[in-house]
């Protein structure tokens, strides 16, 4: 299958975890309804509120969150990319941001820890350290689907084009970036950074995003698919709700043979 419909879901997460699953559901089984074969979700879709809870509201995997996705991707028989959630580690007393990839049979097929963490802290103005409630992750992830090999990322990876030249390099037509970005950096740099990346990569991007006020900043918003050319193909408005767009992985293929930027690479120029 090259063609589908991808539904990519923009919530606004607060600190009521039983609330923002059942508005997470309720846009997957629209979202499902309008034809989509696979749905993507934001950053942190299950809980956004204190340091106290977020780890309070942590789960291992499998758990009940990840339970919950499998439950929607077989009910519907769709795909399901599951943003991210605060995911227990054993032994420690950090979490991990993890990404979930769900098949239509709900089985965990993927899954990926945030690499880089929001760490900046500016002179005289706000304080933001992922560092201190998440522990990076270590592994590049690109997954096997129905479409097509997809790559994994969150947020703030996309500020490292490494990480999505090594996905485009190992085969990711489709790469996902969910995110929790803030307005401040995300009226400038969301859509440039996410075009580029689907430019220079010569690939999709689904950035499905946060919207609304949080503990720390104002969410930006703005969900967006973005295809091989650079061009954003939806754009989610300022509230909560689906978007969709049609991917064509066979328009990846067109577009990389008709412009071989990724062959044209010379990687033994590239040592320092």
């Amino acid at each position: 299958m090259s063609k589908f419909v991808i539904g990519v879901i923009q919530v606004d997460t607060q600190d009521d975890k039983e609330k923002n699953t059942a508005a997470l559901s309720r846009y997957i089984d629209e979202a499902a309804a309008h034809g989509a074969k696979m749905v993507a979700m934001p950053e942190n879709v299950h809980y956004i509120g204190s340091k106290e809870g977020t780890f309070a509201n942590a789960e291992p995997i499998p758990g009940p969150m990840s339970e919950f996705f499998s439950v929607k991707a077989k009910e519907h028989g769709i795909w399901l990319h599951c943003g991210s959630i605060g995911e227990r580690i054993p032994d420690e007393k950090k979490l991990y941001n993890t990404s979930l990839l769900m098949n239509p049979k709900g089985e965990i097929v993927g899954r990926y820890e945030k690499i880089h963490l929001y760490d900046v802290d500016i002179e005289n103005g706000p304080s933001t350290r992922e560092s201190d409630t998440k522990k990076n992750g270590k592994n590049i992830v690109v997954c096997d689907t129905d479409f097509g090999k997809v790559g994994l990322s969150i947020c703030y990876d996309m500020r490292f084009p490494e990480l999505y030249r090594i996905m485009a390099i190992r085969g990711a037509k489709i790469m996902f970036v969910p995110a929790n970005y803030t307005m401040f950096t995300g009226k400038d740099h969301w859509e440039v950074i996410l075009r580029t990346r689907a430019i220079e990569n010569q690939c999709y991007i689904v950035a499905p995003a946060q919207i609304g006020k949080k503990p720390a900043f104002q969410s930006y918003g703005r969900s967006m698919v973005v295809n091989p050319w650079g061009t954003v193909l939806c754009t989610a408005q300022d509230g909560e709700g689906v978007v969709y767009a049609e991917i064509d992985t066979e328009y990846v293929d067109a577009v990389r043979s008709q412009l071989p930027s990724l062959p044209n690479r010379r990687p033994e120029a590239y040592a320092w």
